[in-house]
């Protein structure tokens, strides 16, 4: 199919279903995920729950690319400052997951909208200095999402803007201060929920719509900018609803034959919820 660009030129990609795993386990941690990580070879993952538990393992896949298993071998609960483990709630909702170059894991949270560095999973963690320009009042609409580029700025966006008409400030951590170098358009429902950059160098956004009983709708956009701000966005992909679950996290990654989209969804612990992994592959 073919994409629109915010210029307004066609671009020819096309975007391939791949296949949907629904992932179970018996640990009661389990479940509530809100960012992954796939790695360059897309055999090892890691995952983040919404109450600070990090998930990582050994991934299975058919000759078609599809996954055929996922197994946990190794789960961490994200400490404090202070090394004692966090409690859930206002200090512990942690949402984006971003792991640089060297292995260290950065993660977003909100309610006490921050972020966090880890260099392991076991290691006591290290906030940065408190972003600025931050939505007052809501404590379920922070720091949802969370990236990292090939230089190793971090990119993160609160889940709401500071009106329905006002468009998501993009926060930037770039050689130890916080800037906001661009923003990106608030549509109707649509509320971004995860993002990651692609080895293209693409910003990639995932947003999620919440429609009550109709279930939740998802959609995936992709980004480039500049000193002046998004110089060029396509929309990717757009879901009905109860096609998927709740999707929150966002991985791409390339798997030899195209840009990879991994998406994760949270279950919010409801058993009539599930977890699960879709997968698109975008073709130039």
């Amino acid at each position: 199919m073919a994409f629109i660009t915010a210029g307004g030129s066609a671009s020819a990609v096309t975007l391939d279903y791949i296949g949907t795993y629904v992932w179970d386990d018996n640990d009661p941690r389990f479940g509530g995920f809100s960012g992954i990580e796939i790695t360059e070879d897309g055999r090892r993952f890691h995952v983040l729950s919404d109450r600070t538990n990090l998930f990582w393992g050994n991934i299975e896949r058919d000759v078609a690319g599809r996954i055929r298993h996922m197994s946990i071998s190794g789960r961490a609960h994200l400490k404090g400052s202070d090394g004692e483990p966090l409690a859930g709630g206002y200090l512990g909702d942690s949402e984006g997951l971003a792991i640089d170059d060297e292995g260290q894991i950065w993660v977003s949270f909100e309610g006490l909208n921050r972020v966090v560095l880890h260099t392991n999973p076991d290691a006591p963690g290290q906030p940065l200095p408190r972003p600025p320009a931050m939505p007052e009042g809501n404590s379920n609409a922070g720091l949802e999402s969370l990236a990292i580029d090939a230089d190793g700025a971090l990119f993160t966006i609160p889940e709401r803007s500071t009106g329905p008409d006002r468009p998501f400030p993009v926060l930037r951590f770039k050689d130890g201060e916080w800037d906001q170098p661009f923003t990106i358009r608030r549509e109707g429902r649509w509320l971004p929920v995860g993002s990651d950059f692609g080895p293209d160098g693409w910003f990639y956004l995932l947003e999620r719509s919440f429609q009550g009983v109709l279930g939740f709708s998802s959609r995936v956009s992709r980004f480039r900018f500049d000193d002046t701000g998004v110089t060029e966005e396509q929309r990717l992909l757009e879901t009905s609803a109860l096609q998927y679950d709740n999707l929150e996290g966002l991985s791409v990654w390339h798997d030899g034959q195209g840009i990879r989209l991994t998406m994760i969804s949270d279950d919010n612990f409801l058993f009539v919820q599930r977890t699960e992994l879709v997968e698109y592959r975008l073709r130039e």
